[in-house]
């Protein structure tokens, strides 16, 4: 979508606009949505979703920043302090500690 397109879409956007515009499927967008981490208003007697350009706008760019922060933060001193860092996934797998593994159902 270019510079014209976005101009001529007007104040609102659907979520399908939304959706193209951050490259995403229409379910991602729908899913930012629902959680509130993107707001949006329902219009309509049907309750179409639409959000706002400036409010996609401005979430674009908190991400930017959010990016920024992270990589800076990953960079310093403090990421390897276990206390400071983001929690990591655990690994893949059985995760059941050896004793609960052992241990035998009772009838």
């Amino acid at each position: 979508m270019d510079q014209t397109d976005a101009g001529a879409l007007g104040r609102f956007l659907t979520l399908a606009d939304t959706a193209e515009m951050l490259n995403i499927s229409l379910n991602q967008a729908y899913a930012l949505v629902r959680s509130g981490e993107l707001p949006a208003i329902k219009i309509g007697a049907k309750g179409q979703w639409r959000v706002e350009r400036s409010v996609l706008e401005s979430y674009i760019e908190a991400k930017y920043e959010e990016t920024r922060r992270l990589g800076l933060w990953n960079q310093s001193e403090y990421a390897d302090l276990a206390e400071l860092s983001i929690p990591r996934r655990p690994p893949t797998g059985d995760l059941t500690p050896p004793d609960d593994q052992t241990r035998t159902r009772r009838s």
